[in-house]
């Protein structure tokens, strides 16, 4: 059974920074698609930092570019997002997902089975 756990949400000034860290256990797809998606209260969800390694590919939201990196660590399971120079507006519920074997692309995201439990990301100005 596939599982997403994230960690490292919190509450930081504008300006500040956060790394949050996704765990995925039992997840052993070969072409698959992982990242970060986020949710604000009255808002749609959103994709922020998506990748798929086999195709050596990593997709950003415009508003997130040069601010936050996506990195994986392979031996520990885990997919990183780096989040710099926080602004008020990055402030929602931010979701780690993971798609099945042969990821369409980043952005299909009917394809992304496996979804972790949200962590609170809020930026004060």
């Amino acid at each position: 059974q596939v599982q997403l756990v994230e960690s490292g949400g919190g509450s930081v000034q504008a300006g500040g920074s956060l790394r949050l860290s996704c765990v995925a256990s039992e997840y052993t797809y070969r072409d698959y698609c992982m990242g970060w998606f986020r949710q604000a209260p009255g808002k749609e969800r959103e994709a922020v930092a998506l990748t798929r390694p086999l195709r050596f590919y990593t997709y950003y939201t415009d508003s997130v570019k040069g601010r936050f990196t996506l990195s994986q660590d392979n031996i520990k399971s885990t997919v990183y997002l780096q989040m710099n120079s926080l602004k008020p507006e990055d402030t929602a519920m931010y979701y780690c997902a993971a798609s099945g074997d042969a990821c369409r692309g980043t952005l299909f995201i009917d394809d992304y089975k496996y979804w972790g439990q949200g962590t609170q990301v809020t930026v004060s100005s």
